[in-house]
């Protein structure tokens, strides 16, 4: 776009008014952005920003930060402090308690290791998805695929050697 004399007079008499940059950009036909960035190399005044409103007097205050402390903010690692050994008290007596049998576990065989992670079934979607007719093929997968023999082989297509198109 090409600002010519009109519009940047026009331009001007609008930010005087105090209308938005998006008012003015509607009106001229620019996107705001154009506004903002013609208003910068004309030099306009600042406009009060959107966010801050109320701007006149003072700010609300603010909380004073947090003191810094001196010196370490944690207590010391135990092993930094010097013990001290209490005098030994007498021991109380302690009646050992009668051992408890451990609950018997029963062995559980580790399942089989299966092809391709858990997938063991054909993971073809059919149909279109979010429909009640959506699913998936569910025949048995060709081992370390996802797909049965017929999906697989529409999915995995063989890369032709680009020499002998050439030919």
């Amino acid at each position: 776009m090409e600002w010519s004399e009109e519009t940047i007079v026009r331009l001007r008499e609008l930010w005087a008014e105090g209308h938005s940059t998006a008012e003015i950009g509607r009106k001229l036909g620019v996107s705001k952005n154009a506004i903002v960035g013609k208003a910068h190399r004309l030099d306009l005044a600042a406009r009060p920003s959107p966010i801050r409103r109320g701007g006149g007097g003072n700010p609300a205050p603010r909380r004073p930060s947090p003191r810094r402390v001196d010196g370490p903010t944690l207590p010391p690692l135990i092993s930094t402090v010097p013990l001290t050994v209490p005098a030994p008290a007498p021991a109380p007596i302690v009646l050992a308690p009668k051992p408890v049998a451990p609950p018997r576990v029963h062995a559980v065989p580790a399942p089989a290791p299966r092809p391709y992670g858990r997938i063991i079934t054909c993971c073809w979607p059919i149909g279109e998805p979010g429909t009640r007719s959506f699913r998936f093929c569910d025949v048995g997968s060709v081992p370390g695929k996802p797909y049965c023999a017929d999906h697989a082989q529409v999915a995995y297509v063989k890369i032709r050697d680009k020499r002998e198109d050439a030919a």
